[in-house]
C-alpha cells in the first residue's frame, strides 16, 4: 500500500533550545515500562547475538524509558519483518517495511545495517544478512529502476497501472538513485566485516554490472535513456516533467534521478544521492578488483565516481548570502537549483554518516547551519519541539520526521546538541513504545505509521554508536 495511505489520520532554538523540564533525561512520563516486543513465538526471526545487545545495553543507560524504547526498537526489524527461506541451499531474505508489505532496497539495507556489526557472532544473523544480499541482487536483476518489490509475484500492487514498465515482481517502479546504492552499501559493509567472500558470486557480479550500467544510463551523455514514470493522480510530488523524464538538464556528469524518497525531484541531479554516489561507486570499484578480479568495471568505476565528484564540485555547490558555500538540494547544470531538505536518508543532514564528507567539512558545517534555520523551507519549530520535516506529506500541518533527528545527533560532536536530540526522540514515541515516520511539533501523540521498522532499527543504532562513543553520556 501506500506509504500515505497508512499514515494515521489523526538548532538547540535555531540553537537557542534548552534541556527544559519537559525535556530532560531523568523525569519520566510513562511509568509501566512493559515490553512492546511480539511474544517469542510469533518473532519472525530470532538472533541471539541481538538478544545478548539488548540485555547489555539496557544495563548502561539510566533513564528507564530509553531502555525501554531500545528494548522495543532495536529488534523490531528481526521481530516484525523478516522473512527467511533457503531455496537449494541459498539463503533469501524478504524484509518489508512495517505497516507496508513489500521491500524496499533502501529501506531494507537500513533496517539490517546495525546488525551487521553482530554477524561474526551469530551463524544464524550472518546468514540472514546474507539471505537479503542475495534476494536484493535478484531483485536488481529483474528491474535495476524499480525501488520496491513484493515478496511474492501472485501478490496485487496497488501501482500495478502505473506508466512505466511494470513486472509481476514488483511494488513500485519509482527511479531513486539511493535503491542501487544501498544495495552496494550492504555488500560492501558485510564483506569489510566478516571477510567472506562467498555471496559475490556470478549472480552477485551481473547485478552490479547491471547496476553500473543503469547509472551509466542515467548520466544520459547521448540519450535520455530507456526509463519514464507516469501516475494517474492529482498529487504533485507523484508527477514527473517532461512526459516521466524530468525536466531539461545538462549533462554534466551527474547522475539522473526522477525520484528522491519515494517523491519526484524537481531537478533530476539529487545531490545527496550524487554524493552517496562517489562513496559507493569507490566501494564496488574496490569490490571488482579485489573480489571478483575485474579490473574492467573496477576502473569504469573510478572514472564515473570520478566525473560525478567533479560535477558535484563545479554545480552543486553554491555560495548562500547568509551561510556562503554551502550544498543544494537539486540542480539541473543549467544553474537553477533547489534549497531543500528531505528527512530520510541520504539526505544532506546525513552526508558524514554515508561517508560524504567529514562532520567538520566547511560547505557541510555551512549547509548544517542552514538546516537548522528558518531559511530551510522544511525546518519545524514549536514550543518545545524542532526538527525537520519532509516532502512526503503536504503541508500545513508542517510534521517532524525522527529520522532527520536521528541524522542531527549522529552528525555533530556537541553533546548538549546531542542530548536534546535524544531527548526529543524519546519524548515521541507518545507513550508507544516505538519511533514513528513524523509527528506534529509538541504532540506526539499525532503520528504517522506506528509501524515503521527503518525508524525503529535506526534508532537503536544511534544509541549503540553513542554509547560507544561517548559512553558517559547516557550511562
Amino acid at each position: 500500500m501506500n506509504r500515505r495511505v497508512f499514515a494515521k489520520q489523526t538548532a538547540l532554538g535555531s540553537m537557542g533550545l534548552a534541556l527544559t523540564p519537559q525535556f530532560t533525561l531523568s523525569q519520566t512520563t510513562y511509568k509501566d515500562f512493559v515490553s512492546k516486543r511480539p511474544p517469542k513465538k510469533e518473532r519472525l526471526f530470532t538472533s541471539k547475538a541481538i538478544e545478548e545487545v539488548i540485555k547489555k545495553v539496557k544495563k548502561q543507560l539510566k533513564d528507564p524509558e530509553l531502555a525501554w524504547l531500545f528494548e522495543n526498537c532495536f529488534p523490531n526489524t528481526l521481530d516484525t519483518t523478516v522473512f527467511y527461506k533457503e531455496e537449494i541451499g541459498r539463503p533469501l531474505s524478504h524484509i518489508i517495511t512495517g505497516d507496508i508489505n513489500a521491500m524496499w532496497l533502501r529501506d531494507s539495507t537500513c533496517q539490517v545495517w546495525p546488525y551487521v556489526p553482530f554477524a561474526n557472532k551469530d551463524e544464524k544473523l550472518r546468514k540472514m544478512i546474507v539471505g537479503l544480499i542475495n534476494w536484493q541482487a535478484d531483485c536488481v536483476l529483474v528491474d535495476p529502476y524499480a525501488n520496491a518489490f513484493k515478496k511474492d509475484k501472485s501478490e496485487v500492487s496497488q501501482w500495478k497501472d502505473d506508466l512505466t514498465d511494470m513486472k509481476d515482481e514488483l511494488h513500485e517502479r519509482k527511479w531513486e538513485i539511493n535503491s542501487l546504492l544501498f544495495v552496494i552499501r550492504l555488500a560492501y559493509k558485510y564483506w569489510k566485516t566478516t571477510g567472506d567472500t562467498a555471496p559475490f558470486d556470478a549472480n552477485w557480479e551481473n547485478a552490479m554490472k547491471l547496476i553500473y550500467q543503469t547509472l551509466l544510463e542515467q548520466q544520459r551523455f547521448d540519450n535520455l535513456g530507456p526509463y519514464t514514470f507516469m501516475r494517474e493522480t492529482t498529487q504533485a510530488n507523484e508527477v514527473i516533467a517532461n512526459n516521466g523524464y524530468g525536466r531539461p538538464t545538462r549533462k554534466i556528469g551527474m547522475i539522473h534521478a526522477t525520484h528522491r524518497q519515494d517523491d519526484a525531484c524537481v531537478f533530476p541531479f539529487y545531490v545527496p544521492d550524487n554524493l552517496m554516489a562517489v562513496v559507493e561507486l569507490k566501494h564496488l570499484a574496490e569490490m571488482f578488483k579485489t573480489i571478483l578480479n575485474n579490473t574492467t568495471y573496477a576502473e569504469r568505476c573510478l572514472k564515473m565516481a570520478d566525473q560525478i565528484d567533479s560535477a558535484i564540485k563545479e554545480y552543486a555547490i553554491i555560495e548562500h548570502k547568509v551561510f556562503g558555500k554551502m550544498y543544494a538540494f537539486e540542480v539541473d547544470g543549467f544553474g537553477s537549483q533547489l534549497l531543500l531538505e528531505e528527512s530520510t536518508i541520504p539526505n544532506l543532514m546525513s552526508l558524514p554518516y554515508i561517508d560524504a564528507c567529514d562532520i567538520n567539512d566547511p560547505v557541510y558545517q555551512n549547509t548544517r547551519k542552514w538546516l537548522l534555520s528558518e531559511w530551510n523551507p522544511k525546518f519545524v519549530k514549536g514550543k518545545f519541539t524542532e526538527g525537520i520535516g519532509s516532502t512526503h506529506y503536504f503541508e500545513p500541518p508542517k510534521r517532524i520526521w525522527p529520522l532527520s533527528t536521528i541524522s542531527r545527533a549522529l552528525t555533530t560532536d556537541d553533546k548538549e546538541e546531542i542530548m536534546f536530540c535524544v531527548e526529543q526522540i524519546k519524548r515521541s514515541n507518545a507513550g508507544t513504545g516505538f519511533i514513528h515516520e513524523s509527528y506534529l511539533p509538541d504532540h506526539p501523540e499525532d503520528f504517522t505509521r506506528p509501524w515503521f521498522s527503518w525508524v525503529n532499527t535506526y534508532f537503536g543504532e544511534m544509541i549503540l554508536i553513542l554509547l560507544e562513543k561517548y559512553p558517559k553520556l547516557l550511562s
